[in-house]
Order: structure tokens, then C-alpha cells, then sequence
């Protein structure tokens, strides 16, 4: 090659770099990793982790990370991880199916009442937080008894053959735990869009049961891997070989914990819906438009022709016209989205704005008099207990939409008014 022609390439491929909307982190060990960063600060722990992970030999192609990435338990929060001929189980990580689900009502802010309390209170009511040590969390447990029954109609007896190869997974709360929050960052709210729509928007997973799915695999992987003398950058990397009996119950089982989520979110979301409708008692339509997706799962997917096992990490399916939810912190903006299909992100976007500090730390640095400031305007719990959830505590949610416009498009802006936090 002359030197013209050199210079001509590097000037083409710096054309093209200033071009393209992620980063490259260059693996020498391993797939690279795309990262959509651009304006978002990312730590050198979650640098290190996108490195391990994609340095597993059935990476397909490259890893894409999102701009609210973090470092996580398993794997990298906000991470895409395509793979061929094995998973990893803690990559999908414990709380199996966590995603989102929201839905426009045909109410207006007019129609809310001054107060909102009363509203909140009643959405705490009716949504149970869950199940502790000490028996029953916050909420009265009213959850119509025919609308579990029903759900769990649907889901009882694939879990029956899962039990029957697996019996620790049985005694989990799983049929209890249907239509309840969970504690963390799992949340419903009452927002307004940019045309003072009231829209629902709710944040839950499989719950216990999914948790108890996910360890017992982990540890199943573990296992695996010792037993055939597998090395590896970190032990959370243990991974399952398609094809293997423990692979098959895991896909079987990591399916029906997906499924779990999905009527968990439904049932909370009917409910939520009952809260609404006790204090406004104006009659009103709840099912304008319903978006319920995933943001911790995995799934086969067909990519640059070749059908992959596609694990999202704290990330959402963006497919070509597919809605998806976008999430701010309590008292920030959150977004109803549309995919625009960017292949080289394997079709996804973020699930959220993205910690850029761990619970602890938000809890070391901020008062409960900075939570009511930075809440402001929002009927939401301003109390010592959720200081770890203080909008601070995440990215500005801006800046990550700001790097993934390529990812998708923006069709509705929400802000919070309500707020219930597990």
C-alpha cells in the first residue's frame, strides 16, 4: 500500500469514527465492546467487568453496552450480551424478567385531585410491597384473589414440571408474591406527558421465584464448570453449554420466570388501575396504549442472520417500531420510546437512567432534607429509608437519552406527580 493510499484510509477511518455514536473498547483478549457512552461518565470497574465478559469464547460478534451502564452483580448493568452455544445465568442475573409496564388512561391533569396523597395511600393499599421474614410488607393484600388465580392458571404447571427436576425451587411465595412490587428500585407511579395525559407506569420482576430460578442455576453453572476443569476471569462467568440437561431446565425455567414478570406487572397494573378509579370517580378508559417489557432477560433472536441467544442486562429491546420504557429517577423525566431497529446494538436501548453511586454511598452523602428538595413536586415517601433511591444517586437521565438517539425515538415525555417505592 503507497503512503497516499495510507493516509486516504486513516482519513477515512477517522471520517468514520466521528461518525459513528458509541465508542469502541478494544478487547485484546476478547470481542470488542460498543459502547453508546458518548457524554456519560463510565467507571473503570464496569470497563473491566464489559472486558471479562466479552472475553468468553461463544461472544458473538461484539458486545454493545448502553449509556446508563453501571457496574453489577453477574454482569455489567446496561449490558447486550449475544451469545452462541452457551449462556451465562448470572449475567441474566436474579431478578429474572424485571422490566417495565405502563399505560395511558384517558384522564387529564385536571381531573387529578390537589392533593395526591390520598391517591398515593390508596396505591400503597392496594399493591402489596411484598413478603418479609416477618410475614407480610406494606400493603393490605387486597389484591382480587380471582385475578391471581387466573394468572397463575397459566403458569402453574410448567412450574410443576420445573419442581419436579428441581424441588428446592418449590417453596418460594411464587404464587403469593403474584401482583407485589418488591422493594429497591421497584416503583409505580402516576405521570403526566407533555399533553397532561395521566399515564400509570409501574417497575417489578419475578419476584422470589425468580430470584430463587436464578441462584440455584448460577450455582448449577458453578458446578459445571468445576467438574470439567473450566477457568475462568471471574466466577460470576459461569455459563451453561447448550444442549446440556442443566442448560434445557435452565432455558425452560428462565422462560417461565419471564412469563411470571410479565403477569406480575399485569396484576399490579390492574390494581393500580382500581386505586385510580376509587378516587377519581369520574368513569375512565386505562387502555389507551399498554407498553409491558423486559429489561433483565434473555431470548433467541435472529441478528445478521444467524439466530443468537441475546441476554439483556438492565436494557430493552428496541426493534424497529417496538415501544419500550425509559425511566428516569423519582422526581425526573421518563420516557415512552420507539425503536429504530440500529443493528450493531443488537436492536436495544437503556432500561433507566443508571446508578453512578451504590446504595450505601447515597445513603453516606445524602439527608433526607436533600430527598424533599430534590422530590419536590412529586407525592412520593420523603423519609430516611429511600435516600438510597434519591435522584442524585443516578445519571442525569438527559445525557443518556442523549447518546442513544440512534437507538430510538422519544414519543412521549412523562414527569412523575405520584410516587410508591418498594
Amino acid at each position: 500500500m503507497s503512503v497516499v493510499e495510507q493516509i486516504n484510509q486513516q482519513a477515512q477511518f477517522e471520517q468514520e469514527q466521528q461518525k459513528r455514536t458509541y465508542q469502541v473498547l478494544q478487547n485484546e483478549k476478547g470481542m470488542p465492546v460498543k459502547m453508546w457512552t458518548n457524554g456519560v461518565i463510565v467507571d473503570d470497574n464496569s470497563k473491566q467487568q464489559l472486558l471479562q465478559t466479552a472475553q468468553m469464547p461463544f461472544i458473538y460478534k461484539w458486545m454493545a453496552v448502553m449509556p446508563d451502564v453501571h457496574f453489577g452483580l453477574g454482569a455489567t448493568i446496561g449490558s447486550v450480551i449475544p451469545t452462541k452455544g452457551a449462556i451465562i445465568p448470572a449475567a441474566v442475573g436474579v431478578d429474572i424478567g424485571c422490566g417495565m409496564m405502563a399505560t395511558r388512561t384517558s384522564l387529564t391533569a385536571s381531573d387529578l385531585p390537589d392533593n395526591l396523597h390520598a391517591l398515593r395511600t390508596e396505591l400503597e393499599r392496594l399493591i402489596p410491597h411484598g413478603m418479609t421474614k416477618r410475614g407480610r410488607d406494606k400493603g393490605s393484600w387486597e389484591t382480587p384473589p380471582e385475578m391471581v388465580d387466573q394468572a397463575w392458571g397459566g403458569l402453574v404447571a410448567d412450574f410443576e414440571l420445573i419442581c419436579a427436576k428441581h424441588p428446592r425451587l418449590k417453596n418460594t411465595n411464587n404464587r403469593k408474591q403474584l401482583g407485589t412490587l418488591g422493594t429497591g428500585n421497584h416503583f409505580v407511579e402516576i405521570c403526566l406527558d407533555e399533553h397532561d395525559h395521566v399515564w400509570i407506569m409501574l417497575h417489578s420482576g419475578s419476584r422470589g421465584v425468580g430470584n430463587a430460578i436464578g441462584n440455584h442455576f448460577i450455582e448449577l453453572a458453578r458446578k459445571d464448570m468445576q467438574k470439567h476443569f473450566i477457568n475462568l476471569p471471574n466466577k460470576d462467568l459461569a455459563y451453561l453449554v447448550e444442549g446440556t440437561e442443566h442448560f434445557d431446565d435452565y432455558w425452560f425455567a428462565v422462560g417461565w420466570a419471564q412469563r411470571f414478570a410479565m403477569k406480575n406487572r399485569e396484576i399490579m397494573m390492574q390494581s393500580a388501575i382500581k386505586a385510580l378509579a376509587t378516587i377519581i370517580p369520574k368513569p375512565f378508559n386505562a387502555k389507551l396504549e399498554a407498553v409491558n417489557c423486559h429489561h433483565n432477560y434473555v431470548e433467541k433472536e435472529e441478528h445478521y442472520g444467524e439466530e443468537v441467544m441475546v441476554t439483556r442486562k438492565g436494557a430493552v429491546s428496541a426493534k424497529l417500531g417496538q415501544y419500550g420504557i425509559i425511566p428516569g429517577s423519582m422526581g425526573a423525566k421518563s420516557f415512552i420510546v420507539r425503536g429504530l431497529g440500529n443493528q450493531e446494538s443488537f436492536c436495544s436501548c437503556s432500561h433507566g437512567a443508571g446508578r453512578v453511586m451504590s446504595r450505601a454511598e447515597a445513603k453516606r452523602r445524602f439527608t433526607v432534607e436533600d430527598q424533599i428538595t430534590q422530590t419536590e413536586g412529586v407525592e412520593c415517601r420523603k423519609d430516611a429509608a429511600v435516600i438510597d433511591e434519591i435522584p442524585s444517586a443516578y445519571k442525569p437521565i438527559e445525557d443518556v437519552m442523549n447518546a442513544q438517539k440512534d437507538l430510538v425515538e422519544v414519543v412521549y415525555t412523562l414527569r412523575q406527580v405520584v410516587c410508591v417505592k418498594g
